[in-house]
């Protein structure tokens, strides 16, 4: 039994678990108060390792065992998720639409006066049956957004599965976050999450970023003084090395997390605009049925409504209260329906199922969207800033030229020529001066290399050279290090051994050349740089990067140990200027497979392709001509060839006119990737941006859409960018831009399809209410036609996959109408088509039909019915002709979309049941075979009508344009969004 915090805790454990002489309340208590008194108790890191059962150099024992002991101990590193919406939570949401309401108060006051009047047998069909088709409407919807926010929790999760290294046996290998247990060693580096708490083992320069839970910007110096570490904060600078002490909710972060609710309501920018569309719709359909209401109950109630047989519905003083009541009650119920077909709800239900879809397949396609509206952002793009390394290439690194010693190696791990001394030095720099490590198996096999691409190149080099790895990290010790800064593009290293201090610089070539005033001859001495020595290096390097290498350099300088201060070690600044140089290794990484034909499908699509790097201006030439983004016939010079240093020099006009024309920036420094992103903004391009550094994450901000590595990445850039591309690849990132033009086709192939029933609908039943008292088409089939229009014809055309035709056009204007003039001709087409018929056969169906030997009310409900079910079919072919606006083929692909088919299929059945099996519930009667070919027969002729129509030519300039103030007012408050974004 102990205390924590006055309140007494007793706790007995299984034998199994008393293995671990540390409580888990202790650990709390260490990790929550920061109590270093409490440390220095338990022996610090070291005891407390100890009691962890852990080791500080190997980790815990990998045993499956062991780490499920430790997860049933101090607790799994996970949090309790909020307890999602079930599906009757979405029934209800689905049952808040205030139009479906006033159909069931419509439908239950009709059903109880039905059932009064005329009997429970017959009276409750009316009612009864709008309650079903009201239901059903509301059954689907629920299910819909249920799925969809299944796959959006899905989605959620992926994202939170950060991937972690971790020490285990003395392997270092990467894990789910998810897996972390009390007694790891996790590595850090800048960039990190800090996926744990955790006290720290070692580190270099190393520097926390704790805003995210202290809610202050300050960047926090970590080391034996201050060696607590709390989970979800970043690593801003330096790397080191951390025992787990605290996982899941047993942390700040983890009990944060578990409060927070997962929100899945972000609405993007297409949303909010079809939100208004919907909304303007809405009030139109309002307005119409509003008039239609006031027109049948005037024509109502003043005797001008007839009945199938020809008598009056209403007589005033002859007919009854309730018969009265009813009749009105019927037209109240029309005029709602009315509202119903006119507001396309199905609008905004169209995005999120196109948003989901195109999430989902975005996955397969290795991209996980972290924002919604970067989905269809992606489909403006108008310029993408793609890095080189690992996105262009394939991030696979191999020594393949060295110059060591003033003489080039041949083969590259020649070193039979070269002093000891001198290989010695090499070995040192190349072993001490790096963030990888080298894992030799027990068994004799292979060694494993961590680290990045460039780090795992040179130490595989080294160990082709004799490098013993860990005999030489014990030969000298590391006293102070600065970490390498892609501002300045190299690091450093101080290490003590029985020579003295030796400080190793590793970095960019020519820049560590720079420094150089000295370099190490094949016997070992040092030699000084002269003019011509250093003009053969610099030849050296030019050669390598003309050949698409990635050029290191390496190089020392001893310092004198009584200069060092080591009260002041910390502040300590390396020597920099006057180094020696031992060598200069080329790298080759490869062009990836595809990246040529990729670059060349994004030119067709008219987004420009621009290389941003920090490598070489030669080597950066030499890959972009590879990869086909500089023509070889074309200008290679300033500035669409540029070093960062002279774009970040010229003042911000001159960026502007530079921005433009910049094919491959070489050299750049993560806030000249930031300026070449804001200059292109400022010219009115939809700028995608690729990163995978801390530093990257200002301008993975800024863009319009930022794409992180998923391999080569930080946490800090994944955090900052909109899209995570998993495989690093750039034909990935081509992918991306394809969904995205996909999710706007999508969208507008469905506002074609809505549009054109919306008008059809709401003027067939207007001219007839208006003209006759009564309409053809009644409350019940409606809604069944709002289902197919809405749900169904969602789910149809907005699962339909991207076309090669979508990557041969132009990307969407950001203020682009979304209703295109193409889109107008194909609407009034269908729509004009439709109306004429349908009221054709509404005002002369009798005649048409001759159906003149039937009785009137007979005859009239074959009309109807025949009416109502040639309708559907319209909308069923018309399906087709949406998938493809401006394309004459409508049919190309279609068997390849089985759920478009599926819908389609299953509409179809669910009419013919309506009309053969449940006319009661529909007020239909069953058609003889000639009048369904007669149906059918009217439908598919909406295929080769859209075919013809495609022939109309339609104006350049938007039909919206032609209506000037309106446009006016809309281009000034564009302009203002604009301003405010």
């Amino acid at each position: 039994m102990h205390k924590l915090y006055g309140i007494s805790f007793q706790r007995s454990w299984p034998k199994r678990y008393q293995s671990f002489p540390i409580e888990l309340e202790k650990l709390t208590t260490l990790n929550r108060e920061h109590d270093t008194v409490l440390l220095q108790e338990v022996g610090g890191v070291k005891g407390l390792s100890d009691l962890l059962k852990s080791n500080l150099d190997k980790g815990v024992n990998p045993n499956d065992d062991e780490l499920l002991q430790r997860r049933n101990l101090y607790g799994a590193n996970t949090y309790p998720r909020k307890k999602r919406k079930n599906i009757l939570r979405f029934v209800f949401e689905a049952c808040q639409d205030l139009t479906l309401a006033i159909l069931m108060v419509a439908a239950a006051i009709s059903l109880t006066l039905g059932m009064t009047t005329e009997g429970v047998d017959e009276g409750w069909y009316d009612g009864g049956s709008i309650f079903l088709a009201v239901f059903l409407v509301i059954l689907v919807t629920a299910i819909s957004d249920y799925r969809q926010s299944l796959q959006f929790r899905h989605l959620n999760e992926e994202k939170q599965n950060i991937q972690v290294e971790v020490v285990r046996g003395g392997k270092r290998s990467p894990t789910s976050i998810f897996d972390l247990v009390v007694g790891d060693v996790v590595p850090l580096k800048i960039g990190d999450q800090v996926p744990a708490d955790g006290v720290l083992i070692s580190g270099h320069s190393l520097a926390i970023d704790e805003s995210s839970m202290t809610g202050e910007s300050k960047i926090v110096h970590k080391d034996q003084k201050a060696p607590f570490l709390m989970s979800g904060c970043k690593v801003a600078d330096g790397y080191g090395s951390m025992l787990v002490t605290g996982v899941g909710t047993n942390t700040e972060w983890g009990q944060l997390m578990a409060n927070l609710s997962e929100d899945n309501g972000e609405e993007t920018p297409l949303q909010v605009r079809l939100n208004g569309v919907a909304t303007f719709i809405g009030l139109v359909g309002l307005s119409v049925a509003g008039a239609v209401l006031v027109v049948l109950w005037i024509r109502y109630f003043t005797g001008h409504t007839e009945n199938p047989d020809g008598t009056t519905q209403f007589v005033a003083g002859n007919t009854g209260v309730k018969q009265g009541f009813m009749g009105a009650i019927r037209i109240l119920t029309i005029a709602v329906t009315i509202v119903v077909v006119a507001v396309p709800e199905g609008l905004p239900l169209a995005v999120t199922l196109t948003l989901a879809y195109s999430m989902k397949k975005m996955m397969r396609d290795k991209a996980l969207v972290r924002r919604l509206s970067s989905c269809e952002t992606m489909g403006s793009a108008t310029t993408i800033c793609s890095d080189k390394t690992g996105t262009l290439t394939l991030n696979k690194m191999t020594v393949v030229e060295a110059y060591f010693a003033g003489t080039k190696l041949d083969p590259c791990d020649d070193i039979s020529q070269i002093s000891d001394n001198s290989v010695a030095l090499i070995i040192e720099g190349i072993a001490q001066n790096t963030t990888g490590t080298v894992f030799l198996p027990e068994d004799g096999g292979e060694a494993e290399l961590t680290g990045s691409p460039t780090e795992k190149a040179i130490l595989y080099w080294g160990l082709k050279i004799g490098m013993d790895f860990h005999g030489m990290r014990s030969k000298s010790s590391i006293i102070h290090v600065f970490p390498f800064n892609s501002e300045k593009k190299r690091g450093a290293v101080a290490v003590q051994s029985d020579e003295g201090v030796h400080v190793h610089w590793k970095g960019a070539a020519e820049i560590v050349l720079s420094s150089c005033k000295s370099w190490l001859s094949v016997d070992g001495s040092v030699q000084p740089m002269s003019d011509e020595k250093h003009d053969e290096y610099k030849k050296s390097i030019e050669d390598m990067a003309a050949n698409s290498l990635r050029c290191v350099a390496f190089a020392y300088c001893a310092s004198d140990i009584e200069m060092i201060s080591k009260e002041d070690i910390a502040n300590w600044k390396l020597p920099e200027d006057d180094l020696t140089l031992l060598g200069i290794v080329g790298i080759k990484d490869p062009c990836r497979p595809g990246v040529r034909d990729a670059v060349r499908l994004c030119t067709t699509a008219g987004v420009k392709v621009r290389m941003v790097t920090g490598d070489n201006i030669e080597t950066a030439k030499a890959i972009a001509l590879e990869c086909g983004i500089l023509d070889a016939n074309g200008l290679i010079s300033e500035p669409v060839v540029i070093e960062g240093k002279v774009f970040r020099e010229m003042s911000e006009s001159a960026r502007a006119d530079a921005a433009d024309r910049i094919i491959v920036m070489g050299r750049s420094s993560p806030n000249d990737k930031l300026l070449l992103v804001q200059a292109l903004k400022r010219k009115g391009h939809v700028v995608a941006v690729t990163g995978d550094g801390t530093n990257d994450a200002p301008a993975l901000h800024e863009a319009d859409i930022g794409l992180s590595m998923g391999i080569s990445g930080t946490e800090v850039a994944k955090e900052s960018s909109d899209i995570i591309i998993l495989d690093d690849d750039f034909t990935s990132v081509v992918k991306v831009v394809r969904w995205g033009r996909s999710v706007y086709a999508n969208i507008q192939k469905f506002i074609q399809f809505q549009l054109t029933v919306n008008v059809a609908a709401l003027v067939i039943n207007v001219v007839a209410a208006v003209s006759s008292g009564d309409v053809p088409l009644n409350a019940v089939e409606l809604l069944w036609v709002n289902l197919i229009m809405d749900t169904l014809g969602a789910l149809a055309l907005a699962t339909e996959p991207p076309t090669d035709n979508l990557m041969k056009r132009n990307p969407v204007g950001r203020r682009e109408p979304l209703v295109t003039n193409i889109m107008w001709r194909n609407l009034f087409v269908q729509a004009l088509y439709q109306i004429a018929v349908l009221l054709i056969f509404d005002f002369a169906g009798v005649r048409i039909l001759r159906l003149q030997n039937e009785n009137r009310s007979n005859a009239e409900k074959i009309t109807n019915t025949f009416i109502f079910n040639t309708f559907v079919f319209c909308q069923i072919f018309n399906e087709f002709n949406a998938r493809k606006p401006e394309e004459k083929n409508v049919f190309k692909g279609v068997t390849k979309n089985h759920l478009f088919m599926g819908i389609i299929g299953i509409t179809t059945v669910f009419q013919v049941l309506i009309i053969q099996f449940l006319g009661k519930f529909f007020k239909t009667v069953r058609l003889d075979w000639r009048l369904w070919l007669v149906s059918v027969a009217i439908g598919v002729i909406s295929w080769p009508l859209a075919y013809l129509g495609k022939f109309i030519p339609v104006p350049v300039k938007p039909l919206q344009n032609y209506f000037k103030p309106r446009c006016c007012r809309r281009a000034r408050r564009d302009e203002e969004e604009g301003g405010q974004t």
